[in-house]
């Protein structure tokens, strides 16, 4: 049974990525397949926000709003 349970792992996941990782990848490449005008309307997707908040004594601090860009 250990040997179905080893199959049954994703391969981004043996790759030792993260699903999120893996999506991105993958949507980068569809973008990049676009034809125009499609791909321009895509572009502005590749941008990432997202909010890192750290905790101190049980309690949230304010959060870190973050932008990146697969695209760098």
């Amino acid at each position: 049974m250990a040997s179905a349970t080893a199959a049954a792992v994703p391969f981004w996941r043996a790759a030792g990525m993260t699903y999120i990782t893996y999506s991105n990848i993958c949507a980068s490449i569809v973008r990049s397949c676009l034809k125009e005008p499609y791909k321009s309307e895509t572009a502005g997707r590749e941008k990432i926000h997202f909010a890192v908040t750290k905790w101190a004594n049980g309690k949230p601090e304010k959060p870190d709003i973050r932008s990146d860009s697969s695209a760098d």
